[in-house]
């Protein structure tokens, strides 16, 4: 089944897509969000902060729409600002620390409809750089996103921990270190597996 592509992808130069300074820009302050509103929300208020992140995620997908990302993972920050618009309607203060539960809740849905659909959501990233990808790295690459669905489902559980009962230094400091010292770590673990598979394969 071909790949759901967020839009047209966009001409690539030397056989390499380069990210727009907008995009890169975009994903960094979003990234960076739990600690911007640390500080912005004692300053400006929830409302402003839960605004300001909707416009930054609209942004972020209006920005990305062409590079080939799959569709899933391009609407899901669409999808989170529309939920926390809705719920700075309810409560502007809790609607600032439900970003990463709703973000994660979005991926999650993601990768999960793509195991059932296909294909599976890391396939469909692995084929972006490798089109011809072979069955066993098919195989490999399902196992990876389950694999990441269980990390989202854990995180996501974390993140609504945090927004529910943790002060809000603890909050960002789970969300906006810890959450992605994880996400790394699973990511390089993930890289060195890879390795040790091909290598097998190639024996």
């Amino acid at each position: 089944m071909a790949d759901d592509k967020a839009g047209p992808v966009a001409p690539v130069q030397g056989g390499k897509r380069r990210p727009d300074l907008a995009t890169v820009a975009l994903a960094v302050v979003t990234l960076l969000y739990p600690f911007i509103a640390l500080f912005a929300v004692k300053a400006i208020g929830p409302i402003p902060v839960v605004a300001a992140l909707c416009l930054l995620l609209v942004l972020r997908v209006a920005f990305g729409w062409g590079k080939g990302v799959p569709l899933g993972m391009a609407l899901a920050p669409l999808v989170v600002a529309l939920l926390m618009g809705l719920m700075m309607i309810w409560d502007a203060h809790r609607a600032v620390r439900f970003y990463p539960v709703f973000m994660n809740g979005a991926m999650l849905a993601a990768f999960a409809a793509s195991l059932f659909k296909g294909p599976s959501m890391i396939e469909r990233l692995a084929r972006i750089a490798e089109p011809d990808l072979p069955e066993a790295g098919v195989r490999y690459t399902r196992k990876v996103t389950i694999v990441w669905c269980v990390f989202l489902l854990l995180n996501g559980l974390a993140a609504l921990w945090t927004a529910l009962y943790a002060s809000l230094e603890v909050w960002t400091a789970y969300n906006g270190f810890v959450a992605y010292l994880l996400m790394g770590a699973l990511f390089g673990g993930e890289l060195l597996v890879r390795k040790f598979v091909r290598a097998r394969e190639a024996a």
